[in-house]
C-alpha cells in the first residue's frame, strides 16, 4: 500500500534552545543541565509540530527544591493529555505546517498566543476571523476558537503560554471544554 501520509516540506524556521536557570548547592545561580537545551518537536497528525516549553501544577509556583523543575522533566516524558494542566500553566511552542487545516476547541484557560515566524489566522465561533503576523499576540479567553496556517508554502510558529482559569459564564450559564464542535458551520 502506498504512504497515504502527505508529505511535509523542510521545515526552514530556526533551531530552538530552552535555557532554564537554577541555583546551585551552595545558592549561586546556575543553569540546569539535566534537560537537554536544543528542543525536540513532537509532531501530529493534526498538522502541527508541537514543544512543550515549560509547565508546572500550581501558581503561585513553587521554586524552592527545584519542585517546578522536576514537574517539568516529569511532563516531558509523561506528556500532559490535556491543552491544560488543572490549576496550573503550561508553554508549548506549534509549528503549523502550511495549509495547516482549522482545530475547533475551547479551554478554560487564559492564553497568549504570540507568533514567532510567518503568519496564523484566529478564526472565532462567530465567523470573525484576523490574520496574525510575526510579533503580534493574541490573547484568547476561553472562546471557541480555531488556529490555522493560511499559507500553503511557509511554516508558522507561534509560542503559547497557557494559565488554568475558571470557565467563563454568558448569560449565567458556564460554557464547557469542546474539541472539535463549531456551531457557526
Amino acid at each position: 500500500m502506498a504512504d497515504q501520509q502527505k508529505q511535509v516540506p523542510e521545515k526552514p524556521l530556526p533551531v530552538i534552545h530552552r535555557y532554564i536557570t537554577t541555583h546551585g548547592p551552595d545558592g549561586t545561580p546556575t543553569f540546569e543541565t539535566g534537560v537537554k537545551e536544543q528542543i525536540d518537536f513532537d509532531s501530529t497528525p493534526m498538522g502541527g509540530d508541537l514543544f512543550l516549553a515549560y509547565t508546572g501544577t500550581q501558581y503561585p509556583v513553587a521554586l524552592a527544591n527545584d519542585s517546578d523543575l522536576n514537574t517539568y522533566k516529569g511532563h516531558l516524558v509523561d506528556k500532559p493529555q490535556s491543552f491544560m494542566i488543572p490549576g496550573g500553566f503550561l508553554s508549548r511552542y506549534v509549528d503549523y505546517h502550511p495549509g495547516c487545516a482549522p482545530l475547533w476547541h475551547r479551554t478554560k484557560t487564559l492564553d497568549f498566543g504570540v507568533v514567532i515566524e510567518g503568519t496564523i489566522q484566529l478564526e472565532l465561533e462567530g465567523g470573525e476571523k484576523r490574520i496574525l503576523k510575526r510579533g503580534d499576540v493574541a490573547v484568547q479567553r476561553g472562546t471557541n476558537h480555531a488556529w490555522s496556517n493560511p499559507s500553503k508554502t511557509e511554516f508558522a510558529r507561534v509560542l503559547y503560554i497557557a494559565l488554568d482559569a475558571q470557565a467563563p459564564v454568558v448569560n449565567g450559564v458556564e460554557l464547557a471544554e469542546s474539541l472539535g464542535h463549531v456551531a457557526h458551520k
